[in-house]
């Protein structure tokens, strides 16, 4: 077998493993389970080795789970820390699906983001509905244009995705830079680069600031659940979405079929990016209400742990999601109320996409919460 052939190969069954080709119950829902029980207890005896002694460990537990829904402003955070995680986690799962490993959405977060908040904070006096879908729709365009430069260099020259989006990423921080001084972004008064606030009527409205301002969870929740049932959908449903799998499963075959190979991933990409790009005006629009550099905050890079946690699936990423939110509000109230460094909960989310990636390994240690394989009888 050539060099080129075990690389093709190596890659299909990595793919594979990011988007299984039947959506079985044991893989999206036991798997994923079992995984974060094996990093939580792998997580404590971490702890245990760093002379943490028991009674802190449990405390840390206790203030992870109320930090993240113990109450109604901990859910409020859990919430608006998923949003984006989940919106750039489905884009990255359509990648995967139809073959691509995007590793770029941290850039067109970047991308999206920076088109939403222009849009933004121009355009005074429109309404509300006229204003926050148009700086939406902008945000995920900028995204999909930026993602589609990848797309089309695969499809075109066959440059690999992988490198391709991870240039585009170093190449977003730059634009991002270099937008945020010109004049008429950069706010007035300020000598750093950080953008003009957006207007309220672009604003994603607070959901439960009638019962508490503080509640910061707001209406960027609710276009993840459309996302997710726009992809679903899509990836389901559709020609489009079938010819997605379908490449993502055996792209010659695709060919041989009469799928438009270079369509597809144009496409794909394309829609990665604008789920992305809605991710980043998600933060904009709903969070931050302005841009300045690093306002992305590593989302596209943690959406890859989603889009694999979720095993590419849009409800698998949307739990993920809200796991991983979880994981990151919860940390900040483990680090002050029981003194436990918050990296842990990096290491625990690394540990996750360890034994996710290892699904045997989660299968021999929990041997009872699998269906055995059938054998088939000697003939």
């Amino acid at each position: 077998m050539s060099a080129k052939a075990s690389n093709d190969n190596l890659t299909q069954n990595l793919l594979q493993r990011a988007a299984p080709s039947r959506a079985e119950f044991e893989d999206l829902v036991i798997v994923p389970i079992f995984a974060v029980i094996v990093a939580l207890a792998v997580g404590a005896l971490v702890m245990l080795a760093t002379a943490v002694d028991l009674p802190t460990i449990g405390r840390s537990y206790i203030a992870l789970l109320q930090g993240s829904v113990g109450s109604l402003n901990a859910l409020s955070e859990t919430l608006t820390a998923a949003a984006p995680l989940v919106l750039a986690g489905l884009g990255l799962a359509l990648g995967f699906r139809a073959g691509l490993f995007n590793i770029g959405a941290e850039g067109q977060i970047v991308i999206g983001g920076l088109a939403a908040v222009i849009v933004g904070f121009s355009f005074a006096g429109l309404p509300w509905f006229v204003h926050l879908p148009l700086a939406l729709i902008a945000g995920a365009l900028a995204g999909a244009l930026y993602a589609s430069i990848a797309g089309w260099l695969r499809a075109a020259t066959g440059a690999h995705e992988v490198i391709s989006t991870i240039m585009l990423n170093l190449i977003s921080y730059r634009i991002l830079d270099y937008v945020l001084r010109q004049p008429f972004i950069q706010r007035e008064g300020r000598a750093d680069p950080i953008s003009r606030s957006v207007l309220d009527s672009a604003e994603l409205p607070q959901l439960l600031a009638w019962i508490d301002p503080n509640l910061r969870v707001h209406a960027g929740i609710l276009v993840v659940i459309a996302a997710v049932v726009v992809v679903h959908w899509i990836l389901f449903r559709t020609k489009i979405g079938f010819e997605f799998r379908a490449s993502g499963k055996n792209l010659d075959a695709a060919r041989y079929a009469g799928m438009r190979a270079s369509f597809t991933i144009v496409a794909a990409m394309a829609s990665a990016g604008a789920l992305a790009g809605l991710a980043g005006a998600n933060q904009v629009l709903g969070v931050l209400d302005r841009a300045s550099p690093g306002f992305s905050a590593g989302i596209g890079f943690d959406a890859i742990s989603v889009a694999l946690l979720g095993r590419s699936h849009p409800v698998g990423v949307l739990f993920a999601g809200l796991l991983f939110g979880a994981l990151k509000t919860g940390g900040r109230q483990m680090q002050v109320d029981a003194g436990v460094s918050v990296d842990l909960i990096g290491i625990i989310q690394a540990l996750i996409i360890v034994f996710i990636a290892a699904p045997l390994l989660v299968r021999a240690i929990f041997p009872w919460g699998f269906r055995k394989p059938q054998t088939e009888p000697n003939e």
